[in-house]
């Protein structure tokens, strides 16, 4: 009887970490795409590659359907679930609320902005600056590395 009980407290353990390890891949599969979208935007602001509206385009709207999911990507039950990744959101996500909320706010506006103003080269790179330091304030306070 106490082995049947300890399999099932396992099993039922098991299964809430992997349900949380699941729900954590959206967040995880956002932020890959924003490194993404940023790098092809940072490439082409540092010459690396020629200015192409279309890319510019293509990468600000991956950015722009980040920022309109971000506010759901964290939910309480991810607070304290296992780091199972090189980075993961750290607890002040869940602790302070409102400088997150302050963050995403600050992160969507800045996207808006690029979507709006970028058409050269002149303004990518003001709009890759902003950006990007959304992005680094919001990752200096609410993101660990693991490891």
């Amino acid at each position: 009887m106490r082995l049947l009980i300890l399999i099932l407290a396992t099993i039922i353990t098991g299964a809430g970490v992997v349900a949380a390890q699941d729900a954590a891949t959206p967040g995880q599969s956002q932020m890959r795409g924003n490194n993404d979208a940023i790098a092809a935007l940072a490439a082409m602001a540092k010459g690396e590659k020629p200015y192409d509206q279309a890319a510019v385009d293509a990468a600000i709207a991956r950015l722009e359907e980040c920022a309109r999911k971000l506010p759901t990507l964290y939910p309480e039950s991810l607070k304290d679930a296992p780091a199972t990744t090189r980075f993961s959101p750290s607890a002040k996500v869940w602790d302070d609320k409102a400088g997150f909320t302050a963050q995403i706010t600050g992160f969507a506006t800045a996207v808006a902005d690029a979507k709006a103003k970028v058409k050269n080269i002149d303004t990518l790179n003001v709009s890759v600056g902003a950006i990007g330091k959304q992005c680094g304030d919001c990752h200096q306070t609410f993101r660990v590395r693991n490891g």
